[in-house]
């Protein structure tokens, strides 16, 4: 069973800092991409940012230059390092992960965390 366990979020300030941390776990043959996406109450998940296999990033442009995206790749752990929080960055963030299971799978699977809630207070 492929899991990820997402940790990090909580209640902070407007202009301040936090970091989210997720961990794959279980039978993963190679991991495509890690990426963190967000919803806000009433509105649509949106892209936040991605990293994938060979190091190529994506931010959504509403949090470039503020949030920066690692990954571990020894652990399978994708980082986001939030920085000058606004409270329009108030959401639940979601963990994602494109990967395979097995070296002859044919397409990749995709997973999703559960989620986990920041809350920026102005």
């Amino acid at each position: 069973q492929v899991q990820l366990a997402e940790s990090g979020g909580g209640l902070v300030q407007a202009g301040a800092s936090s970091e989210l941390s997720c961990a794959a776990s279980g039978r993963v043959f190679a991991i495509v991409e890690l990426g963190w996406y967000r919803q806000a109450p009433g509105k649509q998940r949106e892209l936040v940012s991605t990293i994938n296999a060979g190091g190529g990033i994506n931010y959504a442009d509403s949090v470039k230059g503020r949030f920066t995206i690692s990954r571990d790749n020894a652990k399978n752990t994708v980082y986001l390092r939030m920085n000058n929080l606004k409270p329009e960055d108030t959401a639940v963030y979601f963990c994602h992960m494109l990967f395979y299971r097995t070296y002859s799978q044919m397409g990749h699977d995709e997973l999703w965390g559960q989620g986990t809630q920041v809350t920026v207070s102005s």
